[in-house]
C-alpha cells in the first residue's frame, strides 16, 4: 500500500466550510471507490480581527474636574492617577483618549458616558472615532 503526502486540496463547497468538515487528500482524485491512506486535512476559516475605535472625552468649561474623573474611574475602569491624568490632559488639550475597543464596546461606553452626563445636567460630550 503506498502513502501519499497531502498537497493543496481544492476549496470546500460552501455548505461544507466551517462546519467541522474534514477532507482527505490524495494524488488520485479518481480512486474508484477503493480507500487510500492520506492525511485529514480540517479546513478554518480566517477570522479577521475586528476594527478598533478610540473612545474621546471633549473639554467644556462646564462639567466639574471630580465628576469626569468619575466617569473614568466607573465607565472606562480607571484607577484614581490614571484617571486624574486623562482628565487633565482633557482639560489642558481639549481633548483625551480613554480607550481603544471594538465598535460595539466603544459605542456602549460613549452611550455610558452621554447618559450618565446628561442625568447629571452636564455637558460632557465623548464620541469615538476609528483607529
Amino acid at each position: 500500500m503506498r502513502r501519499h503526502l497531502i498537497r493543496k486540496s481544492k476549496p470546500l463547497p460552501p455548505h461544507e466550510r466551517g462546519a467541522g468538515f474534514v477532507r482527505a487528500a490524495s494524488d488520485d482524485e479518481d480512486n474508484d471507490g477503493k480507500f487510500e491512506s492520506g492525511l485529514a486535512t480540517k479546513v478554518r476559516p480566517k477570522t479577521k480581527r475586528p476594527n478598533l475605535y478610540r473612545v474621546l472625552l471633549l473639554n467644556d468649561d462646564y462639567t466639574p474636574m471630580e465628576f469626569v474623573v468619575g466617569i473614568l474611574k466607573e465607565v472606562f475602569n480607571k484607577d484614581q492617577e490614571s484617571a486624574w491624568q486623562i482628565m487633565m490632559h482633557v482639560h489642558q488639550n481639549g481633548v483625551g483618549q480613554c480607550g481603544v475597543y471594538p465598535y460595539e464596546v466603544a459605542e456602549t461606553k460613549v452611550m455610558r458616558v452621554m447618559d450618565t452626563a446628561r442625568k447629571n445636567q452636564h455637558p460632557l460630550q465623548c464620541v469615538m472615532e476609528k483607529e
